[in-house]
């Protein structure tokens, strides 16, 4: 039988909206804005809750999405002629702001640029969003799930999982204590953020000669985590899997560690 995530809903509702506005917030990260009245009922969590976004194939196609029947659609999915099957990618909440039909969620793209070329279906789609197109969404819930008594938490991320240590840290309660590790491309992608006063966190913009999480992955095999503490651990592969494996050696118990890869460099 499947696991699936504590606070994954076992009736993932699927949503439709449309883009409001497409902005560039620095020089990594594009924010597309979307809107529409379904969005009034989204449950939103916090912290890194995320979801599984459907794009037209083409600007101006038509979208179709997949049946949803429980937390299965995969099959559904696959059913779709593959001249019409939409793009789905996995993305995070980077805000959200119901208000009824004006319901407004944000969404935090990374910019991958290969020389010239802006790589990735979602980033082309972001820098030319055009408004009133539709997108779709499927409510995943949040991965962050630390336990009742953890004293301090670690985090660590490269860009892919900036948007959802942003929410983590503006969710966390103010008596929270522990360490913020954010790798991000460029210096320019560094910006003010909510945190507890107890939590340091500490923005690495990488420079030429360090791969994607190779900074943040180091700074996590310097750290003496708290026995009852919680650690999130996300983005490039292998500084997931290194994170987990480092700070697991360092006495941090498994079931303490959350981390996923987002993507392989």
């Amino acid at each position: 039988m499947a696991r699936y995530p504590r606070l994954m809903p076992t009736e993932p509702r699927l949503f439709t909206a449309t883009v409001a506005r497409t902005e560039r917030v620095s020089p990594s990260f594009q924010q597309v804005t979307i809107t529409g009245g379904e969005l009034a009922a989204f449950e939103w969590l916090g912290r890194d809750h995320w979801f599984r976004l459907f794009l037209p194939q083409a600007p101006g196609a038509p979208l179709r999405l997949p049946k949803v029947k429980g937390r299965s659609w995969w099959r559904s999915y696959l059913m779709i002629p593959a001249g019409e099957r939409p793009h789905c990618s996995n993305y995070t909440v980077a805000d959200f702001r119901p208000d009824g039909e004006a319901s407004e969620l944000d969404i935090d793209v990374v910019l991958h640029w290969h020389g010239d070329e802006l790589g990735g279906a979602v980033a082309t789609w972001a820098v030319g969003a055009v408004p009133g197109s539709p997108v779709g969404f499927l409510d995943q819930g949040a991965m962050f799930d630390p336990p009742e008594d953890a004293s301090e938490f670690c985090l660590a991320a490269d860009e892919t999982g900036l948007p959802g240590l942003r929410g983590i840290l503006r969710h966390l309660p103010e008596s929270a204590t522990g360490t913020a590790f954010l790798e991000v491309p460029d210096a320019g992608d560094v910006t003010e953020l909510a945190a507890p006063a107890g939590v340091d966190v500490c923005w690495l913009p990488r420079t030429n000669g360090h791969t994607p999480g190779q900074l943040a992955l180091a700074a996590l095999q310097e750290v003496s985590p708290h026995p009852d503490g919680y650690a999130f651990v996300v983005g490039e592969s292998g500084l997931a899997t290194g994170g987990r494996r480092a700070l697991k050696k360092a006495g941090l118990p498994t079931s303490r560690i959350t981390f996923s890869g987002f993507w392989r460099a």
